[in-house]
């Protein structure tokens, strides 16, 4: 028998998710390191996490799991002790694009949907520090709002390859947006926000990022990149733009395809 915990004390753990996380704001950094790494290393089944990625060290790793709340959302957690949007080596050139690894990551939302979800339904998001209840970097991956994939749809032609507001706010609040292109998400959304935003990079903990897919008129795939920052009167979490309760309809299998 494995020298693991009892089975329903690492489920438990395992289900430590944003819900629950006021209660201990090192639940997901315990779970990754004490739990999934572990487990992988020993025994190559990373349980309870769906998925640890080592391949990099366990310094450029990161794990993927399941949260409590929702039937399909998951979380992209490194396996580096990183604390969020304020950390420093989120800009660091040879840090592991976490986004891009969430977007990957995707598939594991698409098998709880029970099929390939169109890709401009699909959304990544990180909060600020001042929006967050957990301190350790993740990023949620589940499906959008109706109403945020609606607007965003009906702006699409305003945005752009740089930074610029989106002319209409998204649930009361202003972003700013641009879009890259890409069947997978290449571009590093932190560096492009540090960079990219007069003085973003001095008050990276400030702001919030979420990552939609997206196809241009031309049936291109690519991405439209939202930031927002904390004021007075919000903390900047961008998960809001996610519905963790609902995912639009899996696409029709293509003819041939095993059911």
């Amino acid at each position: 028998m494995r020298g693991r915990a009892p089975l329903a004390a690492a489920l438990a753990l395992a289900l430590v998710g944003s819900a629950t996380a006021q209660a201990d704001p090192n639940a997901l950094w315990t779970i990754v390191h004490d739990r999934c790494v572990i487990d992988v290393r020993q025994w190559h089944d990373p349980a309870p996490c769906s998925r640890v990625d080592l391949s990099r060290g366990e310094a450029g790793g990161y794990a993927v799991l399941k949260d409590i709340v929702g039937d399909r959302q998951y979380l992209l957690i490194p396996t580096a002790r990183i604390a969020g949007m304020e950390s420093p080596q989120i800009l660091n050139p040879d840090t592991t694009n976490y986004f891009g690894a969430a977007w990957q990551a995707r598939s594991f939302v698409e098998q709880r949907a029970g099929g390939t979800i169109a890709r401009d339904w699909i959304s990544l998001a990180i909060n600020s520090a001042v929006a967050r209840t957990q301190n350790q970097l993740h990023i949620h991956i589940d499906c959008l709002r109706t109403d945020v994939h609606d607007a965003l749809r009906s702006v699409a032609g305003a945005i752009g390859p740089t930074w610029a507001p989106l002319p209409i706010p998204l649930l009361g609040h202003t972003y700013w947006a641009m879009a890259v292109g890409g069947a997978d998400l290449d571009a590093n959304p932190f560096t492009l926000l540090a960079d990219g935003l007069e003085g973003a990079r001095a008050d990276m903990g400030l702001y919030t990022l979420v990552v939609v897919g997206a196809t241009d008129p031309a049936g291109r795939p690519g991405f439209v990149i939202l930031a927002d920052r904390a004021d007075a009167g919000t903390g900047a979490g961008g998960e809001e733009l996610q519905d963790h309760d609902t995912c639009p309809p899996p696409l029709p299998a293509s003819p041939g395809t095993a059911k």
